[in-house]
């Protein structure tokens, strides 16, 4: 299995440290607002690298981070007059509901930053007994850039862009280093507060993943990933800190991020109020499944362009999907096709293996469709139903939860059949109508009839 690191900017083979153990941290999501489909993006491409490392014997666990402590939570809740815990447990519950219906399921662990207010303390001290960090009267403690030599090893730079994912609580005109990072913010009237030895107050952004992450792996792990927005200065605090902290490296031996939706030609981002939720696209009557084949449709390290007539390809890509799954009930044998199944899937599991090369595997799958339609090749039923296991085992498309169909419509088919042998097509069309009604199409080919669900 090939990943690409950001690290090392290099196609890398898996190793992790412990046999083929993997411990994996996705970087969660801040929970102030609903979650729009740049999220959905990440956090699909994410849940197959999940999926796809376990496929391949990897014992994976996946953790993910809740931030629901943060500024922008802070700010919601003066806007709304509500408290900081009413607006975070709205949107985590919220979110946890977008990710099941995504069919992303392959996360072990969900931990809050709030849960972890200990291990963030502990490891703020260290820092400070380390002297990485320093105190700044009535404002908090911040990292001193200054003394990390290595600090840009992931980014390769130590410049602010235009499309970094940033947090207010770092901007201070106290700081010895403009790009000191806050590790703990000192109290302030209306605002949540944790006592703590160095002072009252709150964590900052970067401290909070690395206190979660070293509480459940330890100070290093195989794997971690997030939107290409978090490489700086987000991670690159993480491993600065951590790092700092423990006297080990490296913190990560792979970094993983995904490319940006954007939408009219700039990144989707609520900062930018260019966004639209998930739950609007799935109000508008677009399938969860037609989303994440959307996703896959872009390498997860490119960008990709989002519009609704996209998304309206990608439903149509997810019907004949959904049709040529539906073979799988109908008894059709076809010893050619079923061996040129096992070349095919061979190369969906290479192109996958090689650093998550979805648009590839989805090419490959498409021609696999194609041989039965323009080949005029009849399908293989047990052949496809093992297909159908192995795309979802994967891609996680939910061709595979689909089961067959009563034998009451069954029973249609065959008086269809029937009036066609005796070129009856005026009967032939009242059930071909009746079949539609009860949401079966009906296609008539040289190998027989096939049915499909509406």
């Amino acid at each position: 299995m090939k990943l690409y690191n950001t690290l090392t900017k290099q196609v890398e083979e898996i190793t992790p440290i412990i046999d083929k153990k993997i411990n994996m941290f996705v970087c969660g999501p801040t929970v102030y607002d609903l979650s729009h489909i740049g999220h959905a993006k990440t956090y699909i491409q994410m849940d197959v690298l999940a999926r796809t490392l376990r496929s391949q014997g990897f014992k994976v666990f996946y953790l993910q981070n809740i931030t629901d402590i943060d500024d922008k939570i802070i700010l919601k809740a003066n806007e709304t007059k509500a408290s900081w815990e009413e607006i975070s447990s709205k949107f985590e519950s919220e979110y946890y509901k977008d990710m099941e219906v995504l069919n992303n399921t392959s996360v072990d662990s969900y931990e809050k930053a709030t849960d972890n207010i200990d291990t963030i303390k502990k490891q703020v001290q260290t820092l400070l007994d380390k002297k990485f960090a320093y105190v700044l009267e009535e404002d908090g403690i911040y990292f001193e850039i200054g003394k990390f030599k290595e600090y840009g090893k992931l980014s390769k730079r130590t410049e602010i862009a235009e499309n970094d994912a940033q947090s207010r609580i770092d901007q201070s005109d106290k700081k010895r280093g403009w790009n000191d990072f806050c590790l703990w913010k000192f109290s302030k009237k209306g605002e949540p507060v944790w006592s703590a030895d160095f002072g009252e107050g709150r964590p900052g952004w970067h401290i909070e993943d690395t206190a979660i992450s070293e509480n459940v792996f330890g100070p290093q792990y195989d794997i971690h990933g997030g939107a290409v927005d978090l490489i700086f200065p987000h991670h690159e605090a993480e491993i600065t800190q951590m790092e700092a902290a423990s006297g080990k490296s490296p913190f990560v031996r792979y970094w993983i991020h995904s490319g940006f939706l954007n939408i009219d030609g700039s990144r989707m981002g609520k900062s930018k109020d260019n966004f639209v939720t998930i739950q609007e696209v799935l109000e508008k009557g677009y399938s969860p499944m037609t989303v994440r084949l959307l996703m896959l449709q872009s390498h997860y390290r490119s960008s990709l362009d989002f519009s609704w007539d996209i998304l309206d390809a990608a439903h149509n890509s997810y019907k004949k999907l959904s049709a040529w799954a539906d073979l799988q009930f109908q008894n059709f044998k076809s010893p050619r096709l079923a061996k040129d199944y096992i070349s095919d899937l061979e190369a969906v599991e290479n192109a996958m293996r090689n650093d998550l090369k979805t648009p590839e595997a989805l090419v490959i799958l498409y021609k696999m469709i194609k041989k039965i339609d323009e080949e005029g090749a009849q399908p293989d039923s047990d052949a496809i139903a093992k297909a159908v296991q192995l795309i979802d085992s994967y891609f996680g498309l939910c061709l595979s939860n689909s089961s067959d169909i009563s034998s009451g419509l069954k029973t249609i088919i065959g008086k269809r059949d029937e009036a066609r042998r005796e070129k009856n097509w005026a009967e032939s069309d009242r059930l071909r109508e009746e079949l539609v009604r009860k949401g079966i199409n009906i296609k008539d080919a040289d190998y027989g009839t096939a049915w499909s669900r509406i």
